[in-house]
């Protein structure tokens, strides 16, 4: 998809508040609630390939089998501010064209699905958006500069949308073995990913850790003086997280004291001079730190469900416990129910895109869409 230059930067500084927002100037960002999307760019693998999957790992198999539309309906259709992209290096082009696992899913005679690279994308450098190597690879945008092409064009188009949160996770190790090949994300391999993020987003666009630090030492020291920005003074605007909490985060932190000059949160430990964000998977086991975290300022993501078990057998403990944690960011597979399993779906109460925050917001705003207003 090509990215329309719609609105320039500056045009965007300069966009008034939507209409009814006067009376939500003291809304902050951390005060927010949304829903976001797991591995969004994820379409469950064709008959033939998951038939080959379920031979050699049923349960693996039943996790796949989810898919969500492409970004733009999303957002619209499905109210979504958070997604989630798994990028791997592909500094050549080519690694991820031709998926291993069809020539063993051509001898099951079911369904293929269509060829992987139908337009030549997957073959030219750059980095790639998919979930396995070589066997789950079905994509709604395949490389990472398209899935942010279609971020951008949508945000363009509704530019007063409440921020949309891009979770980036990084493919390495033996996810990324392929041929033999290692490719890992190294000081060179970070630096092109934040180039791929430029390409597309100028930088008064983005939300990143500088903008909240400011003359701060740190980022909690920020949080503690001054907050998070107004909500409406982040309208229209995206931000970038790195899922990973090794040796890529390792990497991407080093030379950069509280993450100066970088465009992607961390999660890192409370005392860190870069800790803003944190990701906590675990819902349930870990609702008190969610709510203590929310609490002291800081923004943190979690998920609702899993490996589309709750979809399986509609429980609603996982996903309720993570609306009421406070994270401000509610991953899911499923924003609208799946008809072959449950009912099972997450959404705030009322439909709103974003609501105010159950622990950190404020309860006058209580039923309140912040993103459209009154």
């Amino acid at each position: 998809m090509t990215t329309p230059r719609i609105l320039p930067a500056l045009l965007l500084l300069a966009t008034p508040a939507f209409a009814g927002a006067d009376d939500l100037g003291d809304v902050r960002l951390n005060q927010v609630q949304v829903i976001g999307s797991h591995n969004s760019y994820h379409v469950e693998p064709p008959a033939g390939v998951l038939a080959v999957i379920a031979r050699a790992n049923p349960r693996g198999a039943e996790s796949l089998q989810y898919s969500h539309p492409p970004l733009a309906e999303q957002f619209e259709a499905r109210k979504i501010r958070q997604i989630e992209l798994d990028v791997f290096a592909d500094p050549d082009g080519g690694l991820y064209a031709d998926p291993a696992i069809r020539k063993l899913a051509a001898l099951t005679g079911k369904d293929l699905g269509p060829e992987p690279d139908l337009d030549g994308r997957l073959r030219k450098p750059g980095m790639k958006v998919l979930h396995v190597a070589g066997v789950d690879y079905q994509s709604t945008a395949p490389t990472f500069v398209d899935a942010l092409s279609q971020v951008r064009s949508w945000s363009r188009l509704n530019p007063k949308h409440v921020p949309i949160l891009i979770l980036v996770e990084l493919k390495t190790a033996e996810e990324v073995r392929i041929g033999g090949k290692f490719i890992p994300f190294d000081a060179a391999r970070l630096a092109e990913l934040e180039a791929e993020i430029h390409s597309v987003f100028p930088r008064p666009e983005i939300l990143a850790p500088d903008d909240v630090r400011g003359d701060s030492k740190s980022l909690p020291d920020a949080i503690r003086a001054r907050g998070w920005p107004k909500l409406d003074a982040v309208r229209g605007r995206v931000m970038f997280a790195l899922d990973n909490t090794g040796a890529e985060r390792d990497t991407y932190l080093k030379g950069h004291p509280a993450l100066a000059g970088r465009l992607m949160f961390a999660s890192v430990d409370e005392g860190d001079p870069a800790a803003a964000w944190f990701k906590i998977n675990e819902p349930i086991g870990r609702f008190d730190d969610i709510q203590r975290l929310v609490k002291a300022g800081f923004l943190v993501r979690t998920r609702a469900d899993a490996d589309t078990r709750q979809a399986r057998d509609g429980s609603t403990a996982m996903r309720d416990r993570a609306l009421a944690s406070g994270a401000q960011f509610v991953s899911t597979d499923y924003p609208t129910p799946d008809p072959r399993f449950t009912e099972y779906r997450v959404e705030l109460p009322g439909g709103v895109v974003a609501r105010s925050n159950p622990v950190s917001g404020d309860r006058a705003w209580d039923g309140v869409d912040l993103e459209r207003g009154r």
